[in-house]
């Protein structure tokens, strides 16, 4: 049974294929509930001591987050759902809580596993620790 008081969708996103499984399983939810997805994606920061080192990487990873965010607004658009993206920089698990929190969204849908190799470990994580910690319910797709 769908919830039809569902108006907001959180759908963090990372860049990766399951990531966009879990926005296809928002746009579907939208469809049923009449909602609209607000897509967030989190650029992890680093520490200011690489901040030198590591800046071409955020550079890069800045303009990978807004291709993806596109790609992801216009999947939505043509299914007929309001996609709102937004980049943000800092930690996944509490940008991804303080932004549920704070706009009052009524469910996370978030995918299972993020991007491959040692990405894989860290974002898989930041599923488990939303699941744990958030206080509004939370879709997990596989």
């Amino acid at each position: 049974m769908i919830r039809k008081n569902i108006k907001k969708i959180l759908v963090p996103l990372d860049g990766s294929k399951n990531s966009l499984r879990g926005l296809d399983e928002a746009i579907y939810l939208a469809r049923q509930c009449q909602a609209t997805i607000t897509g967030l994606y989190v650029i992890p920061i680093y520490p200011r001591n690489f901040t030198d080192a590591i800046m071409p990487y955020q550079i890069h990873l800045t303009k990978s987050a807004k291709k993806f965010m596109e790609t992801a607004k216009i999947i939505s658009a043509q299914k007929g759902i309001v996609f709102k993206s937004k980049i943000i920089f800092g930690s996944p698990i509490i940008e991804i809580n303080e932004m549920a929190r704070n706009k009052s969204f009524d469910i996370i849908v978030i995918g299972s596993r993020g991007q491959s190799g040692l990405r894989e470990v860290f974002l898989g994580s930041v599923a488990k620790a939303i699941v744990h910690k958030s206080k509004i319910p939370v879709l997990v797709i596989k």
